[in-house]
């Protein structure tokens, strides 16, 4: 991957495509802004480092200005000792005026070069540490259902890829942009004043490189873009591979298995081979021009024939040979760097997209709720705002009261049970706790009412004791430890090396039925008096699991509990239940109830029953679909 990415950036060496990407990623033409909420995002994209900036930009010029005038002091100093090799008079106060302008200018630079450094690698620090900021405070804002439709890679290139990628852009790129136009520039221009012949074959390699450059570049957008999504896909596949290889190999399937790895691998070598068939001589070309090596010996040629004409003289020559040379190395160090630029557009991109997305409406004058009763009225939700998945919801969960949603997957059983703790805001009618539509409530009131348990254990790696007080950190160690006696894991963490204070993924390794029970012990420690539990006990041993559902139970007095489970047989005493099909509630009632009336819960409850009576081999089998 090296050597690609390598080449690529090697293909785009020294051009305007540089230049226009630089000068695109530069924070100081960054003024384009995305609203979210109460910040724009583009356009207060760089404002921690902004007065930062403004003095980058001041040392960067002056490096750039006089890192020329020592070698402008040499080729002067040259033409005012030169008549005295012919016997002639030499001015020695303006040789020492040279001298030291150019001693001068040289201590400037350095110093001007230092501080431009210091401060942009400072900017970047602090660049880093607002933005990451700003990041963690979008997602505490973001809806808990952008979290649903999202990996934690996701997250992680936001908060730690991206903003990483910047690093290019700030501490680097504005010095390398100054540089590449500003040295090009005055060098020309005192080329024109001492001898404009040489100056123009000066220009001439410059030129000649930027025609090949553009022929080089000719559909470069649609082979960028074309490297992109080979990228993506050969990762895809090498992770699906290497994910997969333990099952394959079981089946005995390694030689298909790979297949598509293969095939991804084999795409990506013709197309990459290709582009650089293509690009090759063009860019063997760019390199020879631009080699100051050649460019040395093409300008002693020119000169030679213009000395040998009479058109010019030997000291009129010693600026183009000492400045032509180094025309095209502020842009050549930028070429190398494009790449980088690239990767910072794209982050820069990404992370304004990022801040784009909306934020969970907060209510200016939130409600406080009377009670945790359950209501939802007509509600109806999309995640597309097209397809509705539910459809005209009403019912009301009492306080202590179990109600349990059940139906086939895809019902929309997640869905409903997702809208109390307000992952996602309803698309039309209203789900209400304590008579308060959960869209009036501040969001610490809310998550102090509702606390959840889903399919997914998300542990944090620190402590056993620090993972189950995340929602109270306050709490002692008496009522940490009920309430992990509560969920049946109080005995497996003594018998962890240290404890409660074992740390999760060093000392303490715990399986997917205990990861689970121990986040049911952080929902119980919460002490919110509702309950949202999604297949809260899926990864519950046998032996666990009913001691599990008496827990819930008996905590079912004080709190209005609502219940996804598959396992039909852990909900068969719930106040209620709620049948969903295809987004509706097609029935309701209790479990006796239910199967007296011979509808769909009845049909279900069949197949159930049926299922854990013909072996351990066929139960196991059709929990695992269900």
């Amino acid at each position: 991957m090296f050597y690609v990415e390598s080449r690529i950036v090697l293909i785009e060496v020294g051009g305007a495509d540089v230049l226009a990407r630089a000068w695109k990623a530069w924070p100081m033409a960054s003024s384009a802004g995305v609203s979210t909420g109460s910040t724009s995002a583009g356009e207060g994209f760089f404002r921690a480092v902004r007065g930062k900036l403004a003095i980058i930009v001041v040392f960067s010029l002056i490096g750039a200005i006089t890192r020329i005038f020592p070698l402008i002091g040499i080729v002067e100093l040259a033409r005012t000792l030169w008549p005295a090799l012919s016997g002639g008079p030499v001015v020695a106060g303006r040789a020492w005026l040279v001298a030291v302008l150019s001693a001068v200018s040289l201590v400037v630079t350095f110093a001007a070069s230092s501080i431009s450094t210091e401060i942009s690698h400072l900017a970047d620090d602090d660049l880093q540490l607002d933005l990451r900021s700003r990041i963690i405070e979008h997602l505490r804002r973001l809806p808990l259902g952008w979290f649903d439709s999202r990996s934690s890679g996701a997250v992680r290139k936001a908060t730690e890829n991206d903003v990483s990628a910047l690093h290019q852009l700030v501490a680097h790129t504005i010095n390398d942009v100054i540089t590449a136009v500003t040295v090009p520039i005055i060098s020309i221009a005192y080329l024109f004043g001492t001898e404009w012949h040489m100056a123009l074959a000066c220009i001439l390699p410059i030129l000649i490189a930027g025609v090949l450059y553009i022929v080089m570049m000719s559909g470069g957008q649609e082979k960028y873009a074309q490297y992109d999504a080979s990228i993506v896909r050969l990762n895809a596949a090498t992770i699906e591979y290497v994910h997969g290889i333990a099952v394959v190999k079981t089946f005995g399937q390694t030689g298909r298995s790979h297949q598509r790895y293969r095939d991804e691998t084999g795409r990506f070598v013709d197309f990459y081979g290709g582009w650089m068939r293509e690009t090759t001589t063009t860019q063997s070309l760019v390199e020879i021009v631009t080699s100051p090596v050649v460019i040395l010996v093409y300008l002693c040629a020119i000169g030679s024939w213009l000395v040998s004409t009479g058109v010019t003289t030997v000291p009129g020559i010693l600026p183009a040979l000492l400045l032509g040379i180094g025309l095209t190395a502020p842009l050549l160090n930028l070429g190398f760097s494009a790449q980088f630029i690239r990767n910072a557009v794209q982050a820069r991109e990404s992370l304004v997209a990022f801040f784009a997305e909306p934020e969970t409406p907060q209510p200016d004058a939130p409600l406080e709720p009377s009670g945790h009763t359950i209501a939802m009225d007509r509600v109806g939700f999309s995640y597309d705002g097209e397809h509705d998945v539910l459809h005209e919801i009403t019912t009301r969960c009492a306080p202590g009261s179990v109600t349990a949603l059940v139906g086939a997957s895809g019902s929309g059983k997640s869905t409903l049970a997702r809208l109390i703790p307000r992952f996602y805001d309803v698309g039309s009618g209203a789900v209400s706790i304590g008579e308060v539509d959960v869209r009036d409530m501040a969001a610490e009131t809310l998550y102090s009412q509702v606390g959840f348990v889903f399919q997914d254990s998300y542990l944090l790696r620190t402590t056993v004791r620090a993972n189950i007080r995340l929602t109270r950190p306050q709490a002692d160690r008496q009522q940490i430890e009920e309430a992990a006696r509560a969920a049946q894991i109080h005995d497996r963490i003594l018998r962890l090396p240290r404890g409660y204070d074992s740390v999760i993924g060093e000392d303490a390794h715990l399986s997917g039925g205990e990861a689970q029970r121990l986040t049911i012990a952080r929902a119980l420690l919460t002490d919110a008096p509702i309950l949202v539990l999604d297949e809260a006990t899926a990864f519950a041993d046998p032996d666990s699991e009913a001691a599990i559902q008496r827990a819930l139970s008996a905590l079912a007095a004080d709190r209005t509990l609502v219940v996804i489970a598959h396992r039909l047989h852990t909900i068969t005493n719930a106040d209620q239940l709620l049948v969903l099909d295809g987004g509706r509630i097609v029935e309701r009632g209790t479990h006796a109830e239910l199967v007296a009336r011979g509808g769909l819960y009845h049909d279900m409850w069949r197949a159930y029953e049926a299922s854990r009576t013909t072996g351990p081999t066929a139960s196991t089998t059709t929990e695992a679909h269900q």
